[in-house]
């Protein structure tokens, strides 16, 4: 997916310019509550000099107001800055309030807003009921308080309090992602020190005697040629035991694992946007080489889905089933994307297929999301198996 095809979600700033038009349009629709003042200045019902001072005075406004909102949601701005902002919105709303009407008292509902998405909570809980306190008090001085009172005080005390929960919401969300990540970094940082470990475990005790072994032909080269001889096939067998260790340490490090591929996929599913339904652990009791070839087709189909499917939705079940030929495992891939673009099977399935029948496993592919129940035609379900003694899993 490209950058700029990209949402930007809560708690991330936008890093493009189709972004920050995105968050810009979702912010200015709450600008339709202007409608009030707006129609104030252009029915006439001020001297020029006041329309043109009123007009300029709510430009500024909104402009102070957009850019307080849209910068503290992507990066905060100092704390005086936003004290002084919100205070200089709360004088303007006044001024403009006392000096054209009453159709101007809207403009508290957005100092309320401002309140509720820039300052700490402990202060927000209080200033938010004094912002519609003003505005009742100067709604008071209308001629019909309240008509007007009645349809901006909810606004004003609702659109505070919501955001105040955005705003935990965005913090809550940007703590999760830093969490993730250092989790991430932690079990990166353990892998390392797991293989470091294996690697002195499986190395250390050869190369040791390999040199011990080394040094003691040389010095027995010049006067017993034979016994530095053995000593030289001695090291040789010790290499060679060493590469096979070695080998196969870095075979048990690449093999995938169901509870590893499952996690993997869910990770994938949630990184493209797509819900997913993924069982939460398998079967402990899997043998090696069924687990082995499972895993490796459950990463080729949930890449299928991430990639091909256009899906909004993924599940993805495990189930346990007792036939003729004995205890299997069955998973199922299903999507509500496009479905399958084609009448043959391509090269990923045709490989998928071949790796399961060499363990006695089988794939099954079939039109339509059949875990939901789907009836419209869409999507794709893609269902393998695998024998859960070893016995079955033999290709002799």
């Amino acid at each position: 997916m490209k950058d700029d095809e990209t949402p930007v979600g809560i708690g991330r700033p936008p890093t493009n310019r189709k972004q920050v038009w995105i968050k810009l349009l979702w912010i200015g629709i709450w600008l339709a509550f202007m409608g009030a003042p707006v129609k104030d200045l252009t029915d006439g019902n001020h001297t020029p000099w006041a329309t043109v001072l009123g007009a300029l005075g709510l430009l500024i406004f909104v402009g102070a107001y957009l850019l307080l909102v849209f910068r503290h949601t992507s990066k905060p701005l100092d704390r005086r800055l936003v004290h002084s902002a919100i205070a200089f919105l709360g004088a303007l709303s006044v001024v403009l309030t006392l000096t054209l009407g009453t159709a101007w008292l809207v403009l508290f509902v957005y100092v309320s807003v401002s309140v509720g998405a820039t300052l700490p909570l402990r202060t927000a809980r209080w200033l938010i009921p004094a912002v519609a306190a003003v505005l009742v008090l100067m709604g008071l001085a209308s001629d019909h308080p309240r008509e007007i009172i009645t349809a901006l005080i909810f606004p004003a005390l609702l659109g505070g309090f919501s955001m105040t929960g955005v705003r935990q919401l965005i913090r809550t969300t940007i703590e999760l992602r830093e969490a993730r990540a250092t989790v991430a970094q932690l079990a990166a940082n353990e892998e390392r020190l797991r293989l470091a470990r294996d690697l002195h475990d499986l190395l250390g005790h050869s190369l040791s005697l390999i040199t011990l072994k080394s040094e003691l032909a040389g010095r027995m080269l010049p006067d017993h040629p034979e016994q530095a001889a053995a000593q030289v096939a001695d090291i040789e067998q010790v290499s060679r035991q060493a590469l096979i260790d070695v080998r196969g340490a870095v075979t048990g490090y690449r093999r995938p694992t169901l509870p590893g591929e499952l996690a993997g996929a869910r990770t994938a599913l949630a990184a493209a946007g797509i819900t997913a339904d993924v069982p939460a652990e398998a079967p402990d009791d899997l043998p090696e080489k069924p687990e082995e070839a499972l895993a490796w087709a459950l990463r080729e189909a949930v890449t299928n889905v991430v990639r091909h499917s256009g899906a909004r939705h993924c599940t993805i079940t495990l189930t346990t089933r007792q036939t003729l030929d004995g205890k299997r495992l069955e998973l199922a891939v299903s999507d509500d994307g496009v479905g399958p673009s084609g009448s043959k099977p391509g090269n990923g399935l045709t490989g998928m297929g071949e790796r399961l029948a060499t363990v006695g496993g089988t794939l099954a592919t079939a039109a339509g999301d059949s875990v939901s129940g789907s009836g419209s035609g869409k999507g794709f379900t893609l269902t393998l198996t695998v024998p859960l003694e070893s016995g079955l899993g033999s290709t002799e």
